[in-house]
This record gives C-alpha cells, sequence and structure tokens, in this order.
C-alpha cells in the first residue's frame, strides 16, 4: 500500500496533501483489501460543515483520507498540492484500475441514475468492471433495506464502493458503515454520479481551474445552493482570516 500523505490543517480539518495521481494510487491499492476505510472529497462546504458540528469534524479527521476538492483548499496547501475533484477521481480510478482488475460499486443517486453511470462508464472504459449498483431512498435506511445493501455487497465483492449522495450526508453514512460493508473503501464523490450519468451539467474547466465552478453551480441551482454559496463562503474566508492573522486558533482534534 502506498504510504498515506500528511495533513494540513484548514480551519481544524486535516486535509491530505495529495494529488490526482496519488490519490488514484491509493484507490487503486485497494484492490483485493478489505476495510481500509472512506476517503471524504472536500469543499469549502465540508469545511464549513465541520466548523459547525464537532461530530463531523472527526469524521473528516478519521477518514482514510481527505481530499482537497475545492480549489481554496488547494491554494492553502503546500507547494505540489493538487485538487482531487470527486468526478475526476471517479473517471480516473476507473481508468488506472482496469490494469489491476478493480471491482466498482456505485451507491447512490436518483432512480436510474446508477445504472446509467454504470452503461456510460462500462462504454468509455472497456473492461472496466462495475459489480453492482443501489439506489438508497431519500432518508435514511431501514435496517432491512441496510441489511440488502450488505447482502448485496458481501456478493458483489467490490473494491470500492463510491457514495454520491451528498455532503454531509455520505460521509456520515460511510463513517457508520464502512466496517459492515465487505469492500476496501467507501469514496464519497457528491454530484459525480449526476454529472458523469449526463443529468446534469458540468462547470467549464475553465472555471473549475479559476475556482469559480461555485458560480456555475450557483446559476444552475440557485434555490438549493444559494444559501450554501451565499452565506457558508464568506464566513469561512472570515474564518481563514482569523487563523491566518493568529486571532484565532482551529487545532486538528
Amino acid at each position: 500500500m502506498p504510504v498515506l500523505p500528511p495533513r494540513y490543517n484548514v480551519l481544524g480539518v486535516g486535509v491530505s496533501a495529495l494529488t490526482l495521481a496519488s490519490a488514484c494510487e491509493h484507490v487503486v491499492a485497494a484492490r483485493g483489501r478489505k476495510h481500509l476505510g472512506y476517503i471524504c472529497v472536500t469543499t469549502v462546504h465540508g469545511v464549513s460543515e465541520a466548523r459547525a458540528n464537532e461530530d463531523f469534524r472527526a469524521i473528516l479527521n478519521r477518514s482514510y483520507l481527505t481530499t482537497p476538492d475545492g480549489m481554496p483548499l488547494v491554494w492553502l496547501g503546500p507547494k505540489g498540492v493538487e485538487r482531487v475533484y470527486g468526478p475526476d477521481l471517479l473517471l480516473a480510478a476507473c481508468d488506472a484500475g482496469r490494469a489491476a482488475g478493480l471491482r466498482h460499486y456505485f451507491y447512490g443517486g436518483a432512480p436510474g441514475v446508477t445504472e446509467e453511470l454504470r452503461r456510460r462508464l462500462t462504454a468509455r472504459f472497456p473492461g472496466l468492471e462495475v459489480v453492482g449498483t443501489f439506489t438508497p431512498p431519500f432518508r435514511p435506511l431501514t435496517a432491512e433495506e441496510f441489511g440488502a445493501l450488505q447482502a448485496d455487497v458481501a456478493r458483489a465483492q467490490p473494491d470500492v464502493i463510491w457514495v454520491g449522495v451528498g455532503t454531509p450526508k455520505q460521509e456520515r453514512f460511510m463513517a457508520a458503515h464502512a466496517g459492515e460493508l465487505e469492500a476496501g473503501l467507501l469514496i464519497g464523490v457528491g454530484a459525480a454520479f449526476d454529472f458523469h450519468s449526463g443529468r446534469v451539467r458540468q462547470a467549464p474547466r475553465w472555471m473549475q481551474r479559476s475556482g469559480l465552478e461555485w458560480l456555475f453551480r450557483l446559476a444552475m441551482e440557485p434555490r438549493r445552493l444559494g444559501p450554501r454559496y451565499l452565506v457558508t463562503n464568506p464566513l469561512f474566508v472570515l474564518r481563514l482570516l482569523a487563523q491566518k492573522l493568529g486571532l484565532k486558533r482551529y487545532p486538528l482534534e
């Protein structure tokens, strides 16, 4: 297994110093292993949620990896850190994992999304092994539903379960169940299922690279994302300034 990278402190969240290639290497190395843990792909929104909730902060800090998804988290990291964007990590691991026989399982999405995702990705990456999908309801699973998921995962024997139900729900799900599902890693990738199934448009690459993806997504979904970007993001900047100026300490816990 590759050595886990060091973490740097962003408002009390330990963000793993990674590149997309090194994150992909960790995912592919899960082939044939069990219960390594979970990977959180974290944005400004995730860090802000962690500041508001101590339990959620602990989930991010106990992860196998917590990757810098948003560009502000990249800019705050040491030299060489790159954005590890959930949709890009999914594609990279699907591509690179073929040589190792990496086995994938998709959990999340609206009805029909994971099957369309499977269809598109197996067409794009010949030889890709998608061994199962599960579409959960928009509420916590009942004991019976979780039992059905557990049995299906045990049958399918995936190396990686990709979880696409949004932050902070997906991180809470992974932290609660990583030890109960027979897989190597659980990886929360937010809207990646919707993007790669064609259900939702992605921001242009130039907006992603310049840290303006939030503006594109706000224009696409103003009612849902308005509070997140127009309230949470400015508060993040204020907290970050306080940390940088030494006015407030946010220790890793």
